[in-house]
This record gives structure tokens, C-alpha cells and sequence, in this order.
């Protein structure tokens, strides 16, 4: 592992990236379907590797755009590069959390467990939005709708509940020495009951699960060989079960001028 990412959760986290390190310098380069890092990847997740993420430094300042593609190369989040994300907890009526397992054509984390909605918003008209975290709100229900066929309306977005951020680096797994993650992810929190028609492309399974049944399932995972993402992870043992004790009132949850470094 490079000294960048040694060091990258010590002290040096605290320092701004410097802006001239993103802005222009990841734009317009190529994504040629001949691209030797794509090759064999599904062409539908090949095609949104184009969508242009929120480039931030590491208090979540915005400083430019990438593609999504140049977000997760390993290479460039050893230079520093790091966008915004966020990750979408949905519960039920009966206060059960939607898991997803992603789907086998994703290009990062294939087949691994992981909370309902997990995804970035864009550097688009109202997204860029950061006011109560709007924008990120507004990405939430789009991805919601893409990925698990919710409809808006019934997760409008003012009933998403923005807690909190964190800041990761996870390699891909399985580690292909290509893609990673580094993010400032938004958790957002909201509660109601959803009709689901999932995109296969993006999620291969769903179930809904009580506390208990969470704890019991990451509890076996890693002798059954179950797959869990490294932020669901890291969220699952330093933060959720508060939370989710708090759901009549998450406002006492709060915590929005922290940026957890994990």
C-alpha cells in the first residue's frame, strides 16, 4: 500500500487537498469500450462509469468533477482523489432494514451484502445542491427509483433524515488492483413502507432484516462466505444500532458537523 493511503486516517486527513490537484485535470479523458481496464465488465456498468461525480477535499468542500470511472481507479485515489456519496438506510413499518445484495455485473463489489441504496450524487443541476444536504437527498431518490424501482413519491425527499458523514478507502474485492473507494458518504435514514422492483443489472437480491436478524447474519458471514461491503461493515459496528434504536427520534442522532474518518 502506498505512504498516501498509510497515512491516509492519521493526521494528514485534517489538512484541505489543495484545489489545483482536481480542477480540469480528470476530464475528458477516454472511455473507449477498447479501455483494457474495462475489458469483460458489463457494458451496461461500463456505461455509467460517464456520469461526472463531486470531486471534495477532506472537509467536503467541492473542488471539481470526475467520472465515475476515474473516481474508483486506484491510482488516482492514491493522488488524492476523493468524491461524494452518500448511503441510503430504509426501514419499514415494522422497523426492518432493507438490504441488497449487489448484483454479480457491478464492477466494485460484486455480490457483497450491503444497506438498501449505495450511490453518488452527480455534478448536475440539482444535486450540487448543498443546503440541508438537498442534493444528496435528491440523488438518494433518483438511485432509489434506478436501482430498486421505488417510486418518488413514496420516498419524497424531505423524509429523508441526513445524519451524518464518513470518510473510507476500501480496495475492490475482489482486489483487482484496478478500482477502490474514497469517499465522503452521506448517511441518510427514512422509514416507510416501498413497493420494489429491482433492476437486476444493479441488485442481484433484497431481504428485510430486525436487529437481531442483522447481527446473526454478519455474525456467520465470514464463515459461510458471505460478502459485506467495507463501509456497511464499518457503519454496522461503530454506528447503526443507535441509530436504528433512535428511529422515533432521530433528530437526538444528529451529528452533521462531524466527518467520521474509518
Amino acid at each position: 500500500m502506498s505512504k498516501f493511503l498509510r497515512s491516509l486516517f492519521g493526521k494528514i486527513w485534517l489538512r484541505t487537498t489543495p484545489k489545483y490537484i482536481f480542477h480540469g485535470i480528470y476530464r475528458g479523458r477516454s472511455m473507449s469500450s477498447a479501455d483494457s481496464l474495462l475489458a469483460g465488465l458489463d457494458q451496461t456498468q461500463i456505461d455509467l462509469l460517464k456520469e461526472e461525480c463531486i470531486l471534495v477535499d477532506t472537509n467536503d468542500v467541492k473542488v471539481g468533477s470526475a467520472s465515475k470511472k476515474d473516481c474508483h481507479l486506484l491510482k488516482n485515489i492514491e493522488n488524492g482523489m476523493l468524491h461524494r456519496a452518500f448511503s441510503v438506510f430504509l426501514f419499514n413499518s415494522d422497523n426492518k432494514l432493507l438490504l441488497q445484495q449487489r448484483s454479480l455485473a457491478k464492477i466494485t463489489y460484486p455480490g457483497h451484502f450491503t444497506n438498501t441504496c449505495c450511490s453518488h450524487p452527480l455534478n448536475m443541476e440539482g444535486e450540487i445542491d448543498e443546503e440541508n444536504a438537498i442534493g444528496v437527498r435528491r440523488a438518494a431518490q433518483r438511485k432509489l427509483k434506478h436501482e430498486l424501482g421505488i417510486e418518488p413519491a413514496q420516498v419524497p425527499v424531505d423524509d429523508f433524515t441526513y445524519l451524518t458523514r464518513i470518510h473510507y478507502f476500501a480496495p475492490n474485492c475482489p482486489n483487482d488492483d484496478k478500482f477502490g473507494e474514497h469517499e465522503i458518504d452521506y448517511i441518510l435514514f427514512i422509514r416507510c413502507d416501498v413497493d420494489l422492483d429491482v433492476n437486476e443489472n444493479e441488485v442481484k437480491s433484497i431481504r428485510y432484516v430486525s436487529q437481531e436478524e442483522l447481527q446473526a447474519f454478519i455474525s456467520k458471514s465470514e464463515s459461510d462466505g458471505t460478502l459485506i461491503t467495507p463501509w456497511f461493515q464499518h457503519i454496522v459496528e461503530r454506528f447503526l444500532y443507535p441509530w436504528w434504536d433512535n428511529l422515533d427520534k432521530l433528530d437526538t442522532q444528529l451529528d452533521r458537523q462531524t466527518i467520521h474518518r474509518v
